[in-house]
Formats: C-alpha cells, structure tokens, sequence
C-alpha cells in the first residue's frame, strides 16, 4: 500500500531512526519511516551493543547519556519486547602508565558530573576479572555501564512503532525532497509521493546524502570499525571490557582524524555466551570489508589481555561504518532552511547509547519546545 501523507517522515530505519518513530507514533503522530534497505541493516547491525557512560567525556555527552541510560532500566518492559538489556557494569583497562593517568583523570572528572566510577588496583581487577592477564596495570569500574542486543532493540522499537500506527516502509528508497517557499512539502520515493511538512534524516553515514537534497551541508563522514564474535563459552567476563587507549583513541587524546588506523580493545559477552570484540577506527569511506591488517591487530590485542582466547575459536569476522562527526557529539536539530528538516545523526559509536534520549528529544523538537540540550548539538558550531 502507497502511502500518500503523514505529518512526519523519518529517514533511516537504524536505531536511532526507529526509536524516533516509536516516541513520535506514542504521541499519535502520524508517523512513516522509510529505509532503503531493511530494518537495522546499516550501522545499526554491526555495533556491539555497548552502553558505556564511561567512553563519554564529561559535558553534554555524559549529561545526556546518562538521562538515556536511565531510560534504559524499563524501556524492555515497555515496548513489550526482551531486549537483552544487563547492567553489568563496566571496566577501562590501562596497560602502562600514562593509560593509567589518563583513565584516573578521565574518571575523576565524569565522577564530577555525576557517573558513579571508581578506580581499581591490580587486585580487585583480579577478583572482579580473573581472566584478564596479569600485565594489565590498572583499571576504572563504573556500575552504571550495561549492555543490549542491538538487532533486537532496533527491530523492538520499529515493532512498537508499527504496533502504535507507524508506517514502516522497507526497501523503499528516498530520491529527493522537494521544497516549496522554504519549507518541506514532500518526498519522493521510488514507490511514490509522500506529502509531509517534516522530514526526520536519521540516515546515519548517508545523512549527508539526504541533506544534499535540501541544500544542507552536513559534516558526517563514515568511519569504519572491524569486530570478531567466537562461538559460545561459559561465562568468561563480567560486563564490558575497554582499553584505555581505545577510549584515547575515541576521544583523540592520541590520534587525528586524519590517520587511517586507530583503535583498541572493546570486549563483552553475549546472553548466548559469545564474546563480541574490536574495534577498529579508520577513515576509509563506506568501505565495510574486512582487512587482514585490521582483523590482526584485533586478535592480538585481544589475546594479549584475554590470553584464554588463543583457545576459542571466532565464528565471524564483520565491519561496519559508523557517522562520525568533527567533533564527535550528534547533529540534532531543525534547520533553518528549509523549515521543517530535521537532523538526527552523528552519533558514532554512541548511537545505542543515546538512541532513546534521541527518540525523546526529536518528539519534544516536533511537538513542544525545543530541549535545551540541542543548543549545543546544532549544526552551526560547525560554521567557522
């Protein structure tokens, strides 16, 4: 079935984009996302499903994930589905000593905005983790970090959505956005017309795509990120496991955005019992294949501080893209020309930890006044 109106038409059927679509669809907004492919088939399908508070430095980011962290705690209930949410908690791992200075400040500052963290010595990290080798120097544990099954949270919200009126249009493609005194009167799809005042681009690493159709320049640019999964074992770890120095890496303390490999370590355990690990962080544009030098880097790192792991087998070897930023922080916001286009994309390696507030907050953009926190995720602090 066509369909030919709705108040709000949302690009992209990742995370983000269906966690739009349920809260939007919960206000009675009429609501249609349309994605080119199927539901959480981009970005969305190769995260490992991290809700780190700990990988976010102090400011907005951690303001606001940790209001989407506490959403978190019942949103399984509430969309009816089991989405294999654990709050576990979290460790940052440091294996020399400037890894170690930099997680004991880092830590100190999130600690000043409100995330409960500690810092362990080479005993606790013991006790709470035997597996981890003996060179690992020193650690932060913050109980507030948890873990979901991506695939099932983003099918969860999509199916919620649809549940409360949303139209949810797979394998329909968006080819462009027509604009009528300033404002957005429609989209075009290859399965026609859809008439609509507000356009949502959440289409993560093709955010930029979508905004070329409306004269709007966005600056995301897809930053590939390579994970391993092994088969299942019995319990091995306890919540997420990260480097420091990926965590370095993240926030750039040690990289510019313009060297092609970074990374570090990045571990969790499956309900299944798999372990999850990476990642890699390069500019390679939507190249999604697998390198050798990439996957190498990986295994020996993650062998290195799991020396277990040499005997378990890994089952697949997988990349994704994911929407990076200048500055690492999220484009939500409407933009001044055309009224009614909206951007919620940027979100990184963030998208699943941020992916309700976003919901929250784009709902509130459309139906109330405009959240106070968007005020520093616009897209003019771009603008030189």
């Amino acid at each position: 079935m066509k369909i030919r109106s709705a108040d709000v038409v949302i690009v992209g059927g990742g995370v983000i984009g269906t966690s739009i679509a349920y809260y939007l669809s919960k206000e009675r907004i009429k609501v249609t996302l349309v994605e080119r492919e199927d539901i959480a088939s981009g970005t969305s399908s190769a995260g490992n499903g991290g809700l780190m508070l700990q990988t976010k430095a102090p400011g907005i980011k951690l303001k606001i994930a940790l209001k989407s962290t506490r959403i978190y705690q019942h949103l399984g209930e509430e969309l009816g589905e089991d989405i294999e949410y654990e709050k576990h908690g979290g460790m940052i791992i440091a294996e020399n000593q400037d890894e170690l200075d930099y997680a004991r400040s880092l830590s100190e500052r999130q600690k000043k905005s409100g995330l409960q963290v500690k810092l362990l010595d080479r005993n606790e990290i013991q006790r709470y983790q035997p597996a981890l080798s003996d060179h690992v120097l020193g650690s932060t544990y913050s109980p507030a970090d948890a873990k979901v099954n991506p695939m099932k949270l983003t099918f969860s919200f999509a199916k919620a959505a649809k549940r409360q009126g949303a139209n949810i249009c797979t394998f329909t493609e968006v080819k462009d956005i027509k604009v009528r005194k300033g404002k957005v009167d429609s989209v075009i799809t290859d399965n026609g017309i859809i008439n609509t005042n507000i356009v949502v681009n959440a289409a993560g690493i093709w955010a930029p795509c979508v905004g070329e159709m409306v004269g709007v320049d966005i600056p995301i640019r897809p930053r590939r990120g390579m994970l391993m999964v092994t088969e299942p074992i019995p319990p091995l770890i306890k919540g997420t496991i990260i480097s420091s120095r990926y965590l370095m890496s993240k926030l750039q303390k040690i990289s510019k955005p313009s060297e092609k490999f970074t990374g570090g370590l990045a571990i969790r355990q499956t309900k299944r019992g798999n372990l999850v690990f990476g990642s890699s962080r390069e500019f390679v544009g939507y190249n999604k294949r697998v390198t050798y030098e990439g996957a190498r880097s990986i295994a020996t790192w993650a062998m290195k501080v799991l020396p277990i792991l040499k005997n378990i087998n890994v089952i697949r070897i997988f990349a994704g893209v994911r929407p990076a930023t200048p500055d690492g922080l999220p484009i939500l916001e409407e933009v001044q020309k055309p009224k009614g286009f909206i951007i919620a994309a940027g979100h990184e390696g963030d998208g699943f930890s941020l992916a309700p507030i976003t919901g929250k907050f784009i709902t509130q953009l459309i139906t109330e006044k405009s959240p106070p926190e968007l005020t520093h995720l616009n897209l003019a602090r771009f603008e030189y």
